[in-house]
């Protein structure tokens, strides 16, 4: 049995360790890192099993807007489960809650750069269609989930991740 709760400082270590385990490599690693120490982890969640060890973790952070940027919208990245534990709906689970902690800290809306055929299940659509892109040029990849009726109101043009990810090259 699985539960997903706030990640903790005591966290930091095994959080590392899953994203580069699935991911394979040091960027997502060191990204999460990096963004945790400049402050900027805005929601970090955990999955742990029933000993409370973690075997997946998604971070949300402060995204900055060409137009309108009120600081109430995030970015979901990165999110990763150990490979042990994947296609058993940890990743579904984490970003479910990830955006319920959203909404409960007011968030208007949540941006994520992944595969469209994924992210729809959770409500996300091209963000290109409310006139607004990424730097990444992610295309129909770019995408966002309003969380109220009017979340994207004033929103247009440029959405910037955190600087942690252009200085981490991602």
């Amino acid at each position: 049995m699985t539960e997903v709760r706030a990640a903790a400082a005591g966290d930091l270590e095994a959080i590392v360790a899953i994203h580069r385990a699935a991911f394979g490599r040091d960027a997502e690693a060191d990204l999460v890192r990096r963004l945790v120490a400049a402050g900027r982890a805005a929601i970090s969640l955990v999955a742990v099993d029933d000993e409370d060890t973690v075997l997946g973790h998604v971070l949300f952070s402060p995204v900055t807007i060409e137009e309108g940027d009120d600081g109430k919208s995030l970015g979901l990245a990165p999110v990763a489960v150990h490979p042990d534990h994947q296609r058993q709906g940890l990743g579904h689970d984490l970003i479910e809650e990830g955006i319920g902690a959203c909404f409960v800290q007011d968030a208007r809306a949540v941006f994520v750069l992944g595969s469209p055929a994924y992210y729809t299940q959770f409500g996300f659509t091209k963000a290109s269609v409310h006139d607004l892109h990424d730097a990444y040029e992610g295309g129909n990849a770019f995408q966002v989930l309003p969380l109220t009726i009017d979340g994207l109101s004033g929103y247009r043009g440029r959405v910037n991740y955190a600087p942690e990810f252009a200085e981490q090259g991602l």
